[in-house]
């Protein structure tokens, strides 16, 4: 069994933002596998032969490891081979995606919260670019704040591909996927 998890944080007034790029790469992985999920719930499902657990944290952000620690506990799922974690990246263009098998929080404090509350930082991840932030802009303000009209077309594809990476991860394990995709 996998966990498949996007980051972001609950209620309309965050919904696609660049820091939900986790959520809405869920949502594209339930609505092609037909996995019923809320932002009330987790949800199980079968992708590709595997059953899932898709999850979209309520804790917020920065809290995200305490729901994940209690969905890997609940479920006895190995967060070293079975838990992909799929996230914003302001490092990255918009629309760029990075597979890593594990590694640092790299600021992000979403990230930070995981590897604490699982105490360790070896979980494969799909990072997906939301790009840097213009000078003059508050951090919270950039990662909160919604795309642009030009760039709403390239993270929908980018969303898709990244929900792609998710399956490619369970199934082909991540030295392919990080050959194929990075």
């Amino acid at each position: 069994m996998f966990i498949i998890a996007g980051l972001g944080n609950p209620g309309d007034k965050y919904a696609h933002t660049r820091h939900n790029a986790g959520f809405d790469t869920v949502d594209k992985l339930a609505d092609k596998y037909g996995i019923d999920i809320s932002e009330e719930k987790f949800e199980a499902g079968v992708i590709e032969g595997q059953k899932v657990i898709l999850v979209k944290p309520l804790t917020y952000m920065n809290n995200s490891g305490q729901a994940l620690r209690a969905v890997a506990d609940y479920y006895k799922v190995d967060t070293e081979s079975e838990l992909i974690v799929i996230y914003d990246d302001i490092s990255l263009e918009p629309g760029k995606l990075r597979v890593r098998p594990k590694g640092s929080a790299g600021g992000h404090n979403g990230i930070k919260s995981i590897i604490q509350h699982l105490g360790h930082q070896d979980f494969m991840r799909v990072r997906v670019g939301v790009g840097e932030k213009p000078k003059g802009y508050d951090l919270a303000d950039y990662v909160l704040g919604h795309y642009s009209d030009e760039e709403k077309n390239i993270m929908s594809t980018a969303f898709g591909t990244a929900a792609e990476v998710a399956v490619f991860l369970m199934t082909e394990g991540p030295d392919k996927a990080m050959n194929k995709y990075n």
